[in-house]
């Protein structure tokens, strides 16, 4: 499938998957300093060096857009991301580790490079940040060494509201309890310039 038939065929027929369900009850308000609460988050992160998520993801770069759900399954440096359309069952999976990845699911057989972002962009014309989202989608800063020191702001409960990294900008709307885990997030926005990351997130996999 070319680039332009992959990014209509998303935003036509995709936009369902991300429809609206019903809001999970809220988290109570913290009893100890937000930032006291977050670097105890972030150490256990640390330690939880495997993980997964299934949830619905909206993607736009201002002038196309499409959605549908996405499975991430990270292990280290290694992930695998699955972008499913249930309506036409089209789908593409990249997968990769710190030395590079490889994009599948479209005519003319894999993509390989040393930058998954370049790929997914070149491929979709979206701008996907991928290693930086391994660390947002889970509440916490990148490394500083790629993108530089964070900025994080916290909302009324205590908890990460706003975090601002690399010229981007991910907000955290919900967070949920997760077992045998630190407090995740529910639904996540990245966004920088026309670029748009929307996640919200069925299922964590600690």
């Amino acid at each position: 499938m070319t680039r332009v038939r992959l990014v209509g065929a998303l935003a036509a027929l995709l936009l369902s998957a991300c429809a609206a369900r019903p809001e999970r009850p809220g988290l109570p308000p913290l009893a100890v300093p937000p930032a006291a609460h977050q670097a105890a988050r972030e150490r256990a992160l640390a330690q939880h060096t495997a993980w997964g998520l299934s949830g619905r993801v909206a993607l736009s770069n201002g002038r196309d857009g499409g959605s549908g759900r996405l499975d991430w399954w990270q292990e280290g440096e290694r992930y695998v991301l699955e972008l499913s359309a249930p309506v036409t069952r089209q789908s593409w999976r990249l997968h990769g580790d710190a030395s590079g990845a490889t994009l599948e699911g479209f005519d003319g057989g894999p993509r390989s490079g040393p930058d998954p972002v370049a790929l997914l962009r070149e491929a979709t014309r979206w701008e996907i940040p991928v290693t930086a989202l391994g660390a947002w989608v889970r509440g916490a800063p990148a490394a500083a060494d790629r993108l530089g020191p964070p900025s994080l702001a916290f909302g009324r409960d205590g908890r990460l509201a706003r975090l601002e990294q690399g010229g981007w900008t991910i907000e955290y709307d919900g967070w949920q309890a997760v077992a045998g885990a630190p407090e995740l997030p529910a639904r996540i926005e990245a966004r920088r310039g026309e670029a748009r990351v929307r996640l919200i997130v069925d299922a964590w996999r600690p």
